[in-house]
Protein backbone atom coordinates (compact mmCIF):
# COMPACT_ATOMS: atom_id res chain seq x y z
CA UNK A 1 0.00 0.00 0.00
CA UNK A 2 2.58 2.36 0.78
CA UNK A 3 5.41 0.95 -1.70
CA UNK A 4 5.74 3.72 -5.11
CA UNK A 5 4.11 2.44 -8.11
CA UNK A 6 6.66 3.81 -11.29
CA UNK A 7 5.48 3.34 -14.51
CA UNK A 8 7.25 1.04 -16.94
CA UNK A 9 10.34 2.25 -18.38
CA UNK A 10 10.53 3.58 -21.81
CA UNK A 11 12.03 1.42 -24.39
CA UNK A 12 12.60 3.51 -27.18
CA UNK A 13 15.96 4.10 -28.77
CA UNK A 14 17.92 5.96 -27.91
CA UNK A 15 17.84 9.51 -30.62
CA UNK A 16 21.06 10.30 -32.74
CA UNK A 17 22.03 13.97 -33.40
CA UNK A 18 24.42 12.92 -36.44
CA UNK A 19 23.12 14.94 -39.61
CA UNK A 20 22.71 12.65 -42.54
CA UNK A 21 24.89 12.96 -45.56
CA UNK A 22 23.45 11.21 -48.44
CA UNK A 23 19.42 11.24 -49.88
CA UNK A 24 17.18 10.14 -46.99
CA UNK A 25 15.46 6.49 -46.69
CA UNK A 26 11.93 5.95 -47.10
CA UNK A 27 10.32 5.99 -43.93
CA UNK A 28 9.49 2.46 -42.59
CA UNK A 29 6.21 1.74 -41.95
CA UNK A 30 5.88 -1.27 -39.26
CA UNK A 31 3.48 -3.81 -40.03
CA UNK A 32 2.62 -4.91 -36.41
CA UNK A 33 2.03 -2.66 -33.43
CA UNK A 34 4.82 -2.55 -30.72
CA UNK A 35 4.36 -4.88 -27.84
CA UNK A 36 2.89 -3.22 -24.97
CA UNK A 37 4.83 -4.21 -21.55
CA UNK A 38 2.64 -6.24 -18.93
CA UNK A 39 2.65 -5.06 -15.71
CA UNK A 40 3.78 -7.48 -13.21
CA UNK A 41 1.38 -9.18 -11.28
CA UNK A 42 1.44 -8.24 -7.50
CA UNK A 43 2.36 -11.74 -4.77
CA UNK A 44 0.13 -9.84 -2.28
CA UNK A 45 -2.27 -11.90 -0.72
CA UNK A 46 -5.89 -9.84 -1.52
CA UNK A 47 -8.01 -9.04 1.53
CA UNK A 48 -11.42 -10.66 1.09
CA UNK A 49 -14.07 -9.50 3.43
CA UNK A 50 -16.87 -12.00 4.35
CA UNK A 51 -19.65 -10.83 5.98
CA UNK A 52 -18.66 -12.36 9.08
CA UNK A 53 -15.34 -10.30 9.35
CA UNK A 54 -16.92 -7.46 7.88
CA UNK A 55 -18.82 -7.63 11.16
CA UNK A 56 -15.84 -8.07 13.35
CA UNK A 57 -14.05 -5.43 11.67
CA UNK A 58 -16.85 -2.90 12.34
CA UNK A 59 -17.27 -4.11 16.20
CA UNK A 60 -13.27 -3.44 16.50
CA UNK A 61 -13.90 0.34 14.92
CA UNK A 62 -16.60 0.91 17.41
CA UNK A 63 -14.80 -0.85 20.66
CA UNK A 64 -11.82 1.63 19.12
CA UNK A 65 -14.47 4.88 19.06
CA UNK A 66 -15.65 3.72 22.78
CA UNK A 67 -12.74 3.17 24.59
CA UNK A 68 -10.90 6.84 22.69
CA UNK A 69 -14.18 8.70 23.75
CA UNK A 70 -14.37 7.32 27.14
CA UNK A 71 -10.26 8.25 27.93
CA UNK A 72 -10.88 11.77 26.56
CA UNK A 73 -14.37 12.28 28.42
CA UNK A 74 -12.43 11.25 31.80
CA UNK A 75 -9.48 13.22 31.29
CA UNK A 76 -12.09 16.27 30.37
CA UNK A 77 -13.31 15.59 34.18
CA UNK A 78 -10.55 15.18 35.86
CA UNK A 79 -9.68 18.64 34.20
CA UNK A 80 -12.66 20.10 35.33
CA UNK A 81 -12.73 18.46 39.27
CA UNK A 82 -9.34 19.67 39.42
CA UNK A 83 -10.42 23.49 38.35
CA UNK A 84 -13.49 23.34 40.68
CA UNK A 85 -11.00 21.91 43.50
CA UNK A 86 -8.57 24.71 43.04
CA UNK A 87 -11.83 27.23 42.67
CA UNK A 88 -12.85 26.11 46.29
CA UNK A 89 -9.35 26.23 47.92
CA UNK A 90 -9.22 30.03 46.14
CA UNK A 91 -12.33 30.68 48.07
CA UNK A 92 -11.73 29.19 51.42
CA UNK A 93 -7.93 30.80 51.79
CA UNK A 94 -9.63 34.47 50.34
CA UNK A 95 -12.11 34.17 53.39
CA UNK A 96 -9.49 33.02 55.60
CA UNK A 97 -7.51 36.18 55.13
CA UNK A 98 -10.25 38.66 54.79
CA UNK A 99 -11.09 37.30 58.30
CA UNK A 100 -7.92 37.65 59.61
CA UNK A 101 -8.03 41.48 58.50
CA UNK A 102 -11.24 42.47 60.66
CA UNK A 103 -9.87 41.06 63.62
Amino acid sequence: MFTPKYPPQDTAPPATTAAPTGPTPAPVVPIAPAAVPVAPVSNRPTVQLTPGSALAFAAGGAGVVLVVGAVLVSLLLAVAITAASVAVCAVVLRSILNSERKH
